[in-house]
């Protein structure tokens, strides 16, 4: 991967091709723990990706041991106004700033994702695990309720049963329990997990460039309503869309779809 071009010293990007960005976080002493100045610099990060014109899909992933070990608890433990610190303000909320990035964003979770982290985490689009990561929720442990979005993602992600277990419990879950209760999609060898989180966002550059945004848009907005509302509003999308296709352009995308196809499919498929 080419040397990262620095953002800060707590943000790295790195692109390791055209359209694609890789964001670390880079605290790794502090389990990249979500600073004040972090979280700035991150909410900072996905603002100029949005508007660079050139990045179209986003890996964000962790140095060190741990993804995110959530809110730095030792710097609100020092602040005057430790509840104005955790509320925070729009310039310092990175998960508003990765909500608005119009394209897919990948987290690649190479370690602990806790609470915050989490949160983080769950509001990426594709979530790819180590086999070292771990997740928990302690919000109830800490003391803090959360206001990132953990109790309304989690239950739709995992089941109301089981975001209710991890909730009040504070207890961790591995990557397998993760993968098996569906709040990532896989888990991969922990040397493995940046070349596999790269060749989904490698396929994901493949498709159509106005499916990134919108596909991804219409999935978001239809999951913010109830089922009639979103397949109504599929319905309409989809008859906008349709009425400015070309037709010669769809066939050659058909036909390119056919050959890929071929392509994946397995030596011994008859």
């Amino acid at each position: 991967m080419p040397e990262a071009e620095p953002v800060s010293a707590l943000v790295t990007v790195e692109r390791p091709w055209a359209g694609c960005a890789v964001v670390t976080l880079n605290r790794p002493a502090a389990l990249n723990a979500l600073s004040l100045s972090l979280r700035c610099e991150l909410a900072r990060t996905f603002q100029a990706l949005a508007h660079d014109g050139e990045t179209r899909v986003a890996v964000l992933t962790g140095s060190g041991r741990a993804f995110c070990a959530g809110l730095d608890l030792r710097e609100l433990a020092r602040a005057p106004d430790p509840g104005r610190l955790v509320v925070g303000a729009a310039v310092d909320d990175p998960l508003r700033a990765l909500a608005a990035f119009p394209g897919p964003v990948i987290a690649a979770i190479n370690g602990a994702a806790v609470t915050g982290g989490l949160e983080l985490a769950i509001a990426c689009d594709v979530l790819i695990a180590s086999e070292h990561a771990r997740f928990a929720d302690t919000h109830a442990r800490v003391g803090v309720l959360p206001g990132w979005g953990m109790s309304q993602r989690l239950p739709r992600l995992i089941g109301r049963g089981r975001a209710l277990e991890m909730s009040l419990t504070g207890n961790f879950i591995d990557a397998r329990q993760a993968l098996e209760w569906g709040l990532i999609n896989r888990v991969v060898a922990h040397d493995l997990l940046m070349t596999e989180a790269l060749r989904v966002a490698g396929d994901m550059l493949t498709v159509e460039p106005e499916m990134l945004v919108e596909y991804r848009r219409l999935i978001h907005d239809g999951l913010d309503t109830d089922l009639a509302q979103g397949l109504a509003l599929e319905a309409r999308r989809s008859s906008e869309w349709a009425r400015a296709i070309d037709p010669g352009a769809l066939e050659a995308r058909r036909r390119a779809v056919q050959e890929r196809g071929r392509a994946q499919r397995p030596a011994d498929d008859t």
